[in-house]
């Protein structure tokens, strides 16, 4: 089986949802920023911080480039959509899907978090915002799963059935 990549907004579930999905299809579950954290030996707070989100965005490219292909699930951060080169790599080698969350949703479950860089201390229209200049990117999808008000079970349940 090809590469499953999750994708979509922080907080939409990408972490939680592949931790369970991977264990029903006994399949392991790789996350790229604790890829890139594991690598730089830096949290993804220190990176921007001290290098910047270009930076960042590089080596998240990188690291697409050095995982897996085959029967693994790859959830990754929310911004990795946004180069084509990701969206490209991720196509050729997987299934893109992209899990979608209220904005309100996000905002309440991301805006105090400190590890989010993006995030903590937006207010819910800059975060909108940020989703919105983001949202073309993440429809380039192979689908979409809504993660709004859903158990996680039942999210999994949705991936599973849909695959490829």
């Amino acid at each position: 089986m090809k590469a499953i990549y999750l994708t979509g907004f922080m907080g939409a579930g990408k972490t939680t949802v592949g931790e369970l999905l991977a264990e029903k299809l006994n399949l392991p579950v790789l996350d790229s920023d604790q890829q890139i954290i594991k690598k730089l030996n830096m949290t993804i707070k220190e990176i921007f911080d001290q290098h910047g989100e270009s930076f960042f965005r590089d080596a998240e490219t990188e690291m697409l480039k050095d995982l897996p292909t085959e029967n693994v699930i790859i959830t990754t951060g929310g911004g990795i959509v946004i180069k084509d080169e990701n969206r490209a790599l991720m196509k050729e080698n997987g299934q893109i899907i992209l899990l979608h969350a209220d904005i309100d949703i996000i905002y309440d479950r991301v805006h105090s978090d400190t590890n989010r860089p993006l995030a903590s201390k937006k207010t819910k229209d800059e975060l909108h915002a940020l989703y919105h200049s983001r949202v073309a990117f993440y429809q380039d999808c192979s689908f979409t799963v809504d993660t709004s008000n859903k158990e996680i079970e039942e999210i999994v349940n949705e991936i599973i059935s849909r695959l490829k």
